[in-house]
């Protein structure tokens, strides 16, 4: 029989390095032999790509706080099915960069829609799937900030609707994010993600043996 997979993701505010370390750790995991998935959210299937893009750009008719939180879910949904949870059956190590706590924390807190109920309607969505390991990318909305306009400029992007929401909002971002921790501590390892690639890289994998 194949063991399960594990499913490890990533989580933090804008800004905060995830889609960096996320490959960082899918390539050492693939260099001793560990058979990766690697996916995003939302995305990672046909009908997520699409959802996000109606997520992400901006638009005459941008999803109100109840809608922007459904078509979240839509988007989980689809893949937990179809992606997730055939590749951990298989024996496939799955990271992703973003899963069900970003949900609970930018719509949520951030957002101010009912906690306990985006937290059930989550665990409907997820069927309920749950990480084996959350790493917690935490910096300083400021530090997160600048990081942000050097990465517009280096790519000459410019900020999409959810990054440009505003300080009040992406602190109370930060807060549902720790306090999601401090709730989860078997779970939910925060890392200090305002070093160097590098240091946090080294970081994350000194917190791997410990949980897995």
């Amino acid at each position: 029989m194949v063991e399960r997979g594990r499913f490890i993701t990533f989580e933090g505010g804008e800004g905060c390095g995830k889609s960096t370390q996320v490959k960082r750790l899918a390539a050492e995991l693939e260099a001793k032999g560990v058979k990766v998935l690697l996916t995003r959210e939302p995305g990672g299937t046909r009908l997520a790509e699409m959802i996000r893009t109606l997520l992400k750009d901006e638009a005459e008719d941008p999803p109100v706080d109840r809608a922007e939180l459904l078509l979240f879910l839509a988007a989980r949904a689809q893949l937990v099915r179809n992606v997730i949870r055939p590749a951990l059956d298989a024996g496939t190590w799955v990271l992703s960069d973003r899963f069900s706590d970003s949900t609970i924390a930018y719509q949520g807190y951030g957002r101010g829609l009912p906690v306990d109920f985006v937290k059930a309607a989550n665990e409907f969505a997820c069927e309920g799937l749950a990480p084996d390991l959350t790493l917690l990318l935490d910096v300083e909305p400021s530090v997160a900030a600048r990081r942000m306009r050097g990465r517009e400029a280096a790519t000459n992007t410019s900020a999409d609707r959810i990054e440009r929401a505003g300080d009040e909002f992406h602190e109370r971002l930060r807060r549902g994010f720790l306090e999601l921790a401090a709730a989860n501590p078997s779970r939910i390892v925060t890392i200090d993600a305002s070093g160097t690639p590098d240091e946090v890289a080294r970081k994350i994998l000194l917190a791997l043996p410990e949980i897995l």
